[in-house]
């Protein structure tokens, strides 16, 4: 799967989102104090958890919700996001409380 595969199966998330209205519209997310080093995995990992918490918890039509989405998409390889979905649909992704 391509980058913008994946930008497709998450596209139900970007509409009605004035600031990501398409997947052209996806910009280079800003520096977060949370993962001052080079090495972004722990913030790629984080990003992609906090994004399906989010979804748990808020739901689908909360807004903020897709700011790590964004982020997980950007940072994250393809392979990487596969992976996880997988594991979320197997129920063997390490995280279980998304």
């Amino acid at each position: 799967a391509t980058r913008a595969d994946m930008a497709a199966e998450y596209e139900p998330f970007f509409s009605g989102t004035p600031e990501l209205s398409s997947k052209a519209d996806l910009k280079t997310i800003g520096f977060d104090a949370r993962f001052p080093n080079t090495n972004q995995t722990k913030n790629c990992w984080q990003n992609y958890v906090d994004f399906y918490r989010c979804l748990k918890i808020k739901g689908a039509t909360h807004q903020p919700c897709k700011q790590f989405l964004t982020a997980f998409l950007q940072l994250c390889p393809t392979q990487w996001v596969e992976k996880w979905d997988e594991q979320r649909a197997n129920g063997t992704f390490p995280r279980k409380d998304i």
